[in-house]
Formats: C-alpha cells, structure tokens, sequence
C-alpha cells in the first residue's frame, strides 16, 4: 500500500463506500459464455460425440464454479477523503467495522485538532491493487462495483 498523509486542515469531507458485486453484469457475461461453449463444443462433439459431451460437461462445471465464486465475493468497504474538491479512496477493508471506526476517528479529529494522535491498525485492508472497479457511476450510497 502507498503511504500517505492528509493534513487535517485540508479535509472537508469523510465518506463511506461499499463496493458490491454486480449481479447482473456476472450473470450475462455467464450466459453469453456457456452461449458460446456451447457453439464451441457442438463443433467439437459433431466430430467426435462422446469426447465432445465430456469436453462441454467439464468446460460448463468449469464456468458454473466461476460463476458461484464470483457471486459469493464478500462488498468490501471504504473509506474517501474528499480535499480541497478532490475525492480520494483513502483505504479499503472487508470489514465495515474499521472503515466505520476511522471514519469517524478522523472526524472527532478535524473537529478536536488538538487532542492527542491516535493510532488505528486496520487488519483486514484491501491492497489497492485487488479492487477493480467497474460500472458507469454511483448509485444512492454505493461505490462503483466490483467483479
């Protein structure tokens, strides 16, 4: 993860994301694919039936396990620091607990500068790197979402 400090001062907005799987995009692109194994393998299973129905039976298993992991990822949480007009995912988490609780640590902060730093470890962070989001924009609360 990238190191990075925030004066206290320049923050003028903390905000919460939940970034959740896409449902529908995850079910199209499932039906769009067995769609086209099953092209695939009806060309293959012309040529030789038996291997070509053992082919598509384990290509399809293969795609019905990419389709339940996929739906049974967990929303990941977020934390966005909003400075002088420019927005900033500050951290990511599995656990909206933590998110919540830093949030509103850096909240008691920009309202009390002067009280003592405060340290938080934040166990479960999402490596930026492992958030990939997709979709054209927010909705009502809700970050884009992920696959």
């Amino acid at each position: 993860m990238r190191d990075e400090a925030y004066p206290l001062r320049n923050i003028s907005h903390v905000g919460n994301r939940r970034l959740i799987v896409d449902e529908g995009a995850v079910w199209k692109k499932f039906t769009l694919r067995t769609i086209g194994w099953l092209i695939l393998s009806g060309i293959f299973a012309a040529v030789t039936p038996t291997v070509g129905a053992i082919v598509f039976l384990v290509g399809e298993a293969l795609l019905i396990w990419r389709l339940v992991s996929t739906l049974q990822k967990p929303p990941i949480y977020g934390l966005v620091l909003n400075t002088s007009g420019t927005q900033h995912e500050a951290i990511w988490s599995a656990q909206q607990e933590e998110i919540q609780r830093l949030g509103y640590e850096i909240t008691k902060a920009i309202g009390n500068p002067d009280v003592a730093q405060t340290i938080i470890n934040v166990e479960h962070a999402v490596p930026s790197d492992l958030v990939q989001q997709f979709g054209a924009g927010t909705r009502e609360g809700r970050a884009q979402r992920f696959r």
